[in-house]
């Protein structure tokens, strides 16, 4: 994929599959919702969780976004890479506040919220939380739609 496509495709999956490596040295994989953000992906997760203490001691990471069920419709994007983990609450509620306005968080469609609202809502999480940018290193992709009967 082009660096459009890709951005592009950021936008459309919903889901980013997040692995981070354990203290054991075997890869800790979880499901992220997240943003884009200056073209970069963006997570957050609560500062204990185990992901978040896997990248203070290793910062190195993998993650992936996937999309299509036929083989013709593939699609996806591996970036390995590092995360820039961020502590600060205000940026942290930030990402609470697009997070909220892409995914169903706080009611059964995407809101946007700010301000008081915001603040009543995430406010408390935001301290106890960690945003993670992923800084890439890598990036594989692929588009199986653009194959049209090559394969």
């Amino acid at each position: 994929m082009t660096d459009g496509e890709l951005q592009a495709f950021f936008v459309e999956v919903p889901v980013l599959q997040v692995a981070t490596i354990g203290r054991d040295g075997r890869p800790h994989l979880a499901p992220m919702w997240f943003v884009v953000d200056e073209g970069r992906l963006v997570f957050r997760s609560f500062s204990k969780s185990q992901k978040i203490v896997n990248l203070r001691r290793d910062p190195r990471l993998t993650v992936l976004l996937e999309a299509g069920t036929a083989y013709e419709e593939l699609r996806g994007a591996m970036i390995k890479g590092s995360a820039r983990l961020v502590d600060d609450p205000e940026y942290v509620l930030g990402i609470y506040a697009r997070l909220a306005a892409r995914y169903p968080m706080v009611s059964p469609e995407p809101v946007e919220l700010s301000g008081e609202a915001l603040e009543s809502t995430f406010g408390w999480y935001a301290a106890k939380n960690t945003a993670v940018i992923v800084q890439p290193d890598s990036v594989a992709s692929w588009d199986h739609r653009k194959l049209v009967g090559t394969y």
